[in-house]
């Protein structure tokens, strides 16, 4: 009897370890998301963009920097598991951030528990490797947006925002999977199935990206 009273107990002090272990962590990732919410990016960051997009307005380069920020936001959800950028012209954005190495160190830091690599999708070390951040892109931007992953009704911005804003050289996400192809991916597709536990199916190939990260991790 005392043996069955001491299992109870030690399973009642795991289970509040584990409660208060959720509450902690939901904790950090609220307070990071203030910290990214809240932060200013360079200014020079959009002169790059427009250096690069001669043809976007003032208000689309706006729309771009919440790309980024967006970007810094699904790689908060997902934690310290990899996470591709579905955006060309949010990449460039990205890219021309990391040149700021001391302000970009320690934005990663206070908002993502540590640094952030920037890895283009073609040094991968497998093309698995990159649908699955692609996948886990679409995941998260989808719950950042409040959109069903496997029921999309609209694209969440980090998705629809090239085609918006006509980057030539952009990534084109549709919904409707009978229009994509040449034209495009299939958006459609990347929600669909499951296998490791994070919302994707990493054997569906029909999904772009240009670079990918390691996102999360440490304290």
């Amino acid at each position: 009897m005392f043996v069955v009273f001491e299992v109870i107990i030690a399973a009642i002090i795991v289970i509040a370890i584990i409660g208060l272990l959720k509450v902690f962590t939901g904790q950090r990732v609220q307070r990071r998301e203030a910290y990214i919410l809240s932060f200013q990016f360079p200014v020079s960051i959009k002169a790059k963009v427009l250096q690069v997009y001669p043809h976007l307005t003032e208000s689309e380069i706006d729309l771009v920097m919440q790309g980024l920020r967006d970007y810094f936001q699904v790689c908060n959800l997902a934690g310290n598991k990899m996470v591709s950028m579905p955006s060309q012209v949010v990449d460039v954005a990205w890219h021309e951030f990391i040149l700021f190495t001391r302000n970009y160190a320690l934005f990663c830091q206070q908002g993502l528990g540590r640094f952030l690599h920037h890895t283009p999708a073609e040094a991968m070390t497998s093309p698995t490797i990159a649908q699955e951040g692609i996948k886990r892109a679409w995941r998260f931007a989808c719950k950042k947006d409040r959109i069903d992953p496997n029921a999309a009704f609209t694209l969440p911005l980090l998705f629809a925002i090239d085609a918006k804003l006509q980057i030539a050289d952009g990534f084109t996400y549709h919904l409707n999977c009978q229009v994509a192809g040449a034209s495009g991916y299939c958006a459609g597709h990347i929600g669909c199935g499951g296998g490791s536990g994070d919302g994707y199916d990493s054997s569906d190939s029909s999904c772009g990206g240009s670079s990918c990260s390691s996102c999360g991790g440490g304290d």
